[in-house]
Formats: structure tokens, sequence, C-alpha cells
């Protein structure tokens, strides 16, 4: 008689169950499930309503022309663009351990730099736009290094150091949006000259499509923030100072240079955002250029585990939210259903045990997937067997798996379950 092993299927439906992104899978479902609620309580048919949000987020069945029917899916993209630079903003600074509340300052400044590079320079074509872009960067990441040298030098809480810095940069704005230099000519609005047309992000499809070239920003910044954390030494480092700040320090990483980095590097995703938005979306600065981009990215980086991929997609289901949003509200919804929804996903994924405890989910195990299945390959041990077989059969399955063990503690994986 031998012992009953588990099948290959049943050790990968667990681990896919007990998973952190199928946990998230189930939040945004149960949000959903809780909005349909609050629906039905707001007096409005629930199947009109997300009907609705389908046909303003993906496809509209009910528009005349194909370009009508297929603009819903653009605007979700369009709007995705600031949520998912500014996701892997925040998202970068949480591997480090660090919690950069500051992306509002960090947008508005990078906007500001932007627009004033569009309309006050006058350069050629593509070498504008690249000037303006590099200006709003820049600035996003010396605003950001602000907390980050006040946090390695003295250590401040960065938390506070950047909610203070957002309250100074929404009071800069409007100072400067004051200036007559920074005002349209012959107006005294407190809004900047639109960007000249060399320093416009072009448009990637006609019109009536919003879509513009942001969005190939946005994919290149999802592949250098993949890049930078999980091919280079510099990524490393800021894993290291994630995982054990202590441990870190030890082996010889200089913990504070490596906080001041990680700081400016969010800083310069999040002043990507707002040049994105003085470029792109709006194409100047006004009063509420930032809108809530800066507060919305910690949704997103949450949302997509601070991964690459998964802030992405994560940005884009936000951005159908905001596109489909506007299109509930004729059918009875009020807008801020969409912020409900948002909150909810967020309270969900901030208690993972509580979706696991709901849905009777296993727990995420500690071994990974490969070194699972790499155990299935081990004879099964006949019970009473003799005590040479029963040591014997450790010993092989540590020379078997031994290099399985290694790959999965290799530079390239460590971090991932941060």
């Amino acid at each position: 008689m031998t012992k009953k092993s588990p099948s290959t299927a049943g050790i990968v439906l667990r681990h896919a169950l007990g998973s952190k992104w199928f946990v998230s899978i189930l939040a945004v479902l149960v949000a959903f499930a809780i909005g349909a609620i609050l629906i039905l309580m707001a007096g409005a048919s629930v199947t009109e309503a997300y009907y609705a949000m389908f046909r303003g987020a993906i496809f509209d069945p009910e528009a005349a022309t194909l370009q009508r029917q297929i603009k819903p899916i653009t605007n979700s993209f369009f709007y995705a663009i600031p949520l998912i630079i500014g996701g892997l903003g925040l998202g970068f600074g949480f591997r480090a351990g660090l919690f950069n509340i500051g992306g509002q300052g960090q947008v508005i400044f990078g906007a500001l730099a932007a627009v004033w590079v569009g309309f006050h320079m006058s350069l050629p074509p593509v070498v504008h736009t690249l000037v303006a872009i590099c200006a709003g960067v820049l600035a996003g990441a010396l605003y950001a290094g602000i907390a980050g040298i006040l946090k390695a030098r003295t250590g401040a809480n960065e938390v506070i150091v950047t909610i203070m810095l957002n309250s100074i940069a929404a009071l800069a704005l409007g100072y400067v949006l004051a200036q007559k230099a920074w005002q349209v000519p012959g107006s005294n609005q407190p809004q900047t000259p639109v960007v000249a047309d060399s320093a416009a992000f072009p448009p990637l499809l006609p019109a009536p499509f919003k879509l513009h070239a942001g969005l190939l920003v946005a994919i290149l910044a999802v592949l250098v923030f993949w890049w930078v954390l999980d091919r280079s030494t510099l990524g490393f480092e800021v894993r290291a100072v994630g995982a054990n700040p202590d441990a870190a320090r030890t082996a010889g990483v200089s913990v504070g240079r490596i906080t001041t980095i990680t700081m400016m590097i969010s800083g310069a995703f999040m002043g990507l955002a707002g040049a994105n938005e003085a470029l792109g979306t709006i194409g100047y600065v006004s009063r509420d250029v930032a809108g809530s981009i800066g507060f919305d990215a910690i949704t997103v980086a949450l949302l997509g585990r601070n991964k690459p991929i998964g802030t992405f997609f994560a940005g884009l289901l936000f951005g159908a939210f905001k596109a489909g949003g506007y299109v509930m509200q004729p059918k009875g919804v009020p807008i801020d259903m969409i912020l409900i929804l948002q909150s909810v996903i967020v309270l969900l994924i901030a208690a993972p045990a509580l979706v696991r405890w709901l849905f009777r989910l296993p727990k995420a195990g500690e071994r990974p997937l490969r070194a699972q299945l790499a155990g299935l390959s081990e004879a099964p041990v006949p019970v009473g067997a003799p005590a040479a077989a029963t040591t014997a059969a450790p010993r092989a399955d540590r020379a078997e798996t031994g290099d399985a063990a290694m790959d999965t503690t290799a530079p390239g994986t460590e971090g991932d379950a941060r």
C-alpha cells in the first residue's frame, strides 16, 4: 500500500486559487456585486447601468458607424494613459518599501515644466516633444527627490513629507497661473497658453478619436519599469532594500542612496504623467490639471501588485471605469458610483484574508509552483518500508530538485512576492 500523492492538476488548481492574482480578480467581481446593490438602492436598473458602462468603455453596438462603435475602447485607453504611468511611479516606490503619496504635486510640477517648454520654446517637431517630456520627467524627479533626501538624511516619514509637498505644489500652481507670463495673452484666466503643435503629442487615430501618442509613451514606460526593476543592478538593490533594509545594508547596499534614487525615479514617472496631461490630454495647464491622478494611481499600483503588466491592465480597467461612468449617468446612476467601485476594490485588495475567507480559498503556497511540480517526480514510498528506503528518497529529492530551488531564488525572480 502506498501513500496517495496529489495530482498535477490538483497542485496547479490549488496554486491558482491561492494566488494573489485570483484574489484581485475576485475583488473586482465583488466590487461589481456591491455596486449592483447600490444601483438598485438608487432606483436604477442594474442591467441598464452596466450595459451603459459596457457601451461607454468597450463597444457600442447601438452606434450608427463602425468608428462610433469602437470609439469607447479607445476612450478607455485614452483615460488609462496617465493612470498607467502614475501607477508605475507609485509602484516603483512601493517595491522599495516607500510610500510616495505626493503624486499630485509631482504631476503638477511635471505638467508645468512640460507646458512651459511647449509654449515658450520654439523647436523642430519631435525634438520639441522630447525636450518637453524630459522637462516634465526632470521636474517630477527633483520634486520627489526632496522627500527622498529628507528620508535618507534625517529619517523623516515620507508619507507626511509628500503630503505636505502636495499642498505646496497646489499653492505654487495657483501662484504661477496668476502670473501674466503664464497666462494666455490678453486674458486674466488662470490658464496657460496651448502648447505648440510641434510639442503636442500627435494623434494616433483621426477624429473623432481622442487617442494620442501618449499611449506609446505609457507602453515604453512599462518596458522601462520592467527592465530597471527586474534586469538591472539598481533594481536588485531597490528590491533588496524593500525586502529587508537591514540585510541590504549588511550586504553593502547604501540604503540612503537607494531611498533617494527610488523616490526620484518614482517622481520621474509621475512627472511623465503630468507631461502627458499638458502635451496630450489637455494641451495646457489649469488649476485642475492633476485631477485625481496622484491618488487613483495608488489604487492602480495596488491592484497591479506593483508589477509592470499588472499595472498596465489595472490602469486600463480604471480607464474603462471612467469612460463608462459618463455613459452611466443618464441612466440615473451618479458618477460617484465609480469612486465606490474603486474604493471597494482597494479595500478588498488591502485585506486579502477577507476575500479568502469569503470564498474559502486556500492559502498561497510557500513553495513556487515549479518546485511543487518537481516533487511529483518522486517515487511513492510504500507504507512500512525499511528505514533505508525512506531516508534515501529525501537525498534523491535534494539532488534532483536542487537546481529548481536555485532557480526560484535567482535575482530575476527575487521580490516577486512583494
